[in-house]
């Protein structure tokens, strides 16, 4: 079934009987009380989280509504979790639209829950189902591939120094007859050998450090944190995400980001700056029955820089372009969810420490984001 035809009667519901009986019975919806709706009723939490009634013992409050909860925090963007229970207490449509029936539990309830999402990877999960079950037998015709910065109220790690694990050699060429010692593989090569995704994930670091980036107009910007990956498809629905240290450069994490994209996904073209121009990073697209378009980093051949910089003056003057760079302006795609991430859901409000609650804030904000951006896309 397309998906059109899974959406279209889900959007009929809502807008034929949920909508005007809230209205009838609670009052005037806002814009983001429909958007809330629309993400729960696609996300459908009740599937993925315990429940403890007419077990013994004290039971525990109601997960469901709490996940329901920490969703219209990104939802509505709230910074805080004291202003989500606040807003929750007062307001009777969120709190009816997030399934709470009795007493709003205290704020130290709130964060045992959340810690327990973020072990489990709630979000994470809720976010693979909807893209599996969106984008089953459809085809996308592009992923672009890229990261954003994510900064934390936390102190960072300090550098490890590197041990002496080999014995020291003779620097130089080796004598008449001497093997040199062979060559450590990098961590990308590692990747393209055949490592597993779950072994990729468990090889790339995840603790707090300090990153540096460096825009399309040179300027150097520094931050403490955390750094998402994200696979944005056609339509501004992301698709695929890792967290990682903010000092990981990007193409250590395109393989791995790739490897569970494809596994989501049909696809036809990766697009990626020129931070992921590797050869083995282009193997590894051309394997998974992709077309990678890749901008060309020159690094330091200025020859080869200059080339390219006539070569581009030269199209412009004549009014000419690939059939590459036309498809490569559909990257935007990626800077845009980025942008939507951090100034409506979250992205840019990061109130808690270590990198699984870091990572199960902003997938919640992610699963939002792709939510809406489906229905969007089909509507």
């Amino acid at each position: 079934m397309s998906l059109l035809g899974r959406i279209a009667p889900y959007l009929t519901e809502l807008q034929g009987r949920l909508f005007p009986t809230l209205r009838e019975e609670i009052g005037l919806l806002t814009g983001k009380d429909e958007h809330l709706a629309i993400v729960l009723g696609m996300v459908r939490v009740e599937g993925f989280v315990p429940h403890w009634r007419g077990l013994p013992g004290r039971p525990l409050a109601e997960r469901a509504a709490l996940a329901r909860s920490f969703i219209a925090k990104a939802v509505y963007g709230f910074p805080t979790t004291r202003m989500l229970i606040d807003q929750v207490r007062t307001r009777p449509m969120l709190k009816h639209l997030c399934g709470w029936t009795g007493r709003i539990p205290s704020e130290a309830t709130f964060s045992r829950a959340f810690a327990e999402f973020a072990d489990s990877e709630l979000p994470s999960k809720l976010h693979a189902a909807l893209i599996e079950a969106s984008h089953d037998h459809r085809l996308v015709g592009h992923v672009s591939r890229d990261s954003t910065a994510i900064e934390v109220p936390e102190k960072p790690r300090k550098p490890e120094t590197r041990a002496a694990e080999k014995p020291m050699r003779r620097r130089g060429r080796p004598r008449k007859g001497e093997e040199p010692p062979p060559r450590d593989l990098t961590r990308i090569e590692n990747q393209a050998a055949g490592m597993s995704l779950a072994a990729m994930l468990a090889d790339l670091p995840r603790y707090c450090d300090v990153g540096v980036k460096q825009n399309a107009k040179g300027h150097r910007h520094s931050w403490i944190g955390y750094k998402l990956h994200v696979d944005t498809v056609d339509g501004d629905i992301p698709v695929g995400c890792i967290l990682t240290s903010a000092s990981v450069h990007d193409s250590q994490v395109a393989i791995p980001l790739a490897t569970m994209t494809a596994a989501r996904v049909t696809s036809c073209y990766d697009l990626m700056d020129s931070a992921y121009d590797v050869p083995d990073i282009r193997a590894h697209s051309r394997m998974l029955g992709h077309v990678p378009i890749i901008d060309v980093n020159p690094r330091r051949d200025a020859a080869r820089k200059n080339e390219i910089a006539r070569e581009d003056k030269a199209r412009k003057a004549a009014g000419y372009r690939l059939a590459e760079d036309v498809r490569f302006g559909q990257r935007s795609s990626a800077e845009r969810v980025n942008a939507n991430l951090k100034e409506n859901h979250g992205g840019s409000t990061v109130r808690v420490r270590g990198a699984a609650k870091v990572m199960c804030h902003l997938m919640f904000g992610i699963l939002v984001v792709a939510a809406l951006q489906i229905v969007r896309l089909v509507a």
